[in-house]
Parts: C-alpha cells; structure tokens; sequence
C-alpha cells in the first residue's frame, strides 16, 4: 500500500527525474571529493591512516547532511509553490488530497537520496581503508586501491547516465573518468 501511494505521488510530482540527477550529481560530488582527498593524501607521503579516514569521514558526513538539508529546504518549498499553484487554478483547497501528500513526502525523499548518494559513494571509496584499519592486509598501498575504487565509482556513474540518456554507456564512463584524471592532473601540478 505504502509502496502504491509513493509511486502516484513520484508520478503526480513527475519526481523520478529529479531524484536519479541529485543522486548522480551527489554521488559523483562524493565520488570526486574522496578522489581529491586521498589523492592529496598520498602525494603527502606521510599520511597517517587514522587521519585519512577521519577527514574522509568528515567530508561524506558535511555532504550528506550538506545534500539532505538542502535539498529538503529547496524541494518543500518549490512543492509548496507547485500545490498553492495548483490550488488556486483549480480555485479549491487541495490540503487533504494526493497532491498535498505528495508535496509533504517528495521533498524528504529527495533529500533522503541527494544526502545518502555522496555518503554512499564515500564510503564505497575508502573502504579498502576502513578494512586495513580493522586487520586486512593488502599488497598494493590501500590509497590506491580506494583512489582505483574511486575511479570505478565515477565510471559506473557515468556508465549510468550513459544507459538513462540512451547514449552509449561505455563512452559516457570514460567521459566521467576524464573528469576524475583531469582533477588527478591538477591534483598532481598543484603539489608539484
């Protein structure tokens, strides 16, 4: 029933658009920050691993409550426009009906996925790290695996906008990819 009434409110608001572009727009803000952060991390060449985690945890935590906050700010208020305009077209108080409901629960669903989707990818990339700190060898330096973790993150982003869009998924990962190395690039020349 839940699941019923979510979907005609998704479908009354047209939502679904909007909640796949803030969770890859969010994902991929997540996604490249962590890139930076352990990038610059282990250029330093004496990063401490308690400190790395500890500033990659604090950054997915401000971009999460960063993308709930505001995503719920600016969707209940552009929801609240759409239903006072709807009720004065229609000349009647819609306070009770689907729309209104729609409008109280949209909002928080978007800023649930615009919060959870940097989140997410944060702690998809550093958690090679996070095993390391619990026991777990690896052979390779775990920045590198969580900067190759990243990596894959944004390609899949990018793979799944390719499939959305119709366009080619392959060629729109690497686009994201370049985008990744390009901040790499500039990452490396900063530090030089």
């Amino acid at each position: 029933m839940a699941i019923r009434k979510l979907q005609l409110w998704l479908q009354l608001t047209r939502s679904h658009g909007i909640i796949r572009r803030y969770f890859v727009v969010n994902g991929f803000d997540g996604a490249l920050t962590m890139l930076g952060l352990i990038t610059g991390f282990y250029l330093s060449s004496q990063a401490v691993l308690e400190v790395v985690i500890s500033a990659c945890l604090g950054a997915a935590i401000a971009l999460a409550i960063s993308g709930v906050s505001s995503a719920y700010l600016s969707e209940t208020a552009e929801r609240r426009k759409a239903l006072a305009d709807l009720e004065e077209a229609m000349v009647a108080d819609l306070s009770e009906s689907a729309h209104a409901n729609a409008a109280r629960v949209i909002p928080l669903l978007i800023a649930i996925v615009n919060g959870a989707a940097p989140l997410l990818m944060s702690l998809i990339i550093i958690s090679p790290l996070l095993l390391v700190q619990s026991g777990v060898e690896f052979s390779p330096d775990p920045l590198l695996i969580a900067i190759t973790t990243a990596f894959v993150c944004i390609f899949g982003l990018g793979a799944f906008l390719g499939n959305i869009g119709g366009t080619s998924w392959w060629l729109s990962g690497i686009k994201t990819m370049a985008i990744a190395l390009t901040t790499v690039v500039l990452i490396l020349l900063i530090e030089q």
